[in-house]
């Protein structure tokens, strides 16, 4: 599906709002500068929450799709 390369993966697959976004930001907390995080969950509030937490926080979304039931995002930490 996607080509990116990327060090750390979330699997947030069963959890609704706001858990993925708090997971994600932990997660990203705990990463390097320039890091790529691959999320997977299944909520499809998480488009728009993604989108909206991305532009806030200054992190790149630098792909997201929906795979089958899954929807995949690819941040980059800023």
């Amino acid at each position: 599906m996607n080509n990116i390369a990327f060090n750390q993966e979330l699997d947030c697959r069963g959890l609704n709002c706001p858990l993925p976004i708090l997971k994600t930001k932990k997660a990203i907390d705990g990463m390097s500068s320039g890091d790529i995080l691959k999320m997977v969950s299944t909520d499809p509030g998480s488009k728009n929450d993604i989108s909206a937490w991305a532009n806030r926080t200054g992190n790149a979304l630098l792909s997201s799709g929906e795979h089958g039931s899954d929807f995949v995002y690819y941040i980059q930490k800023s």
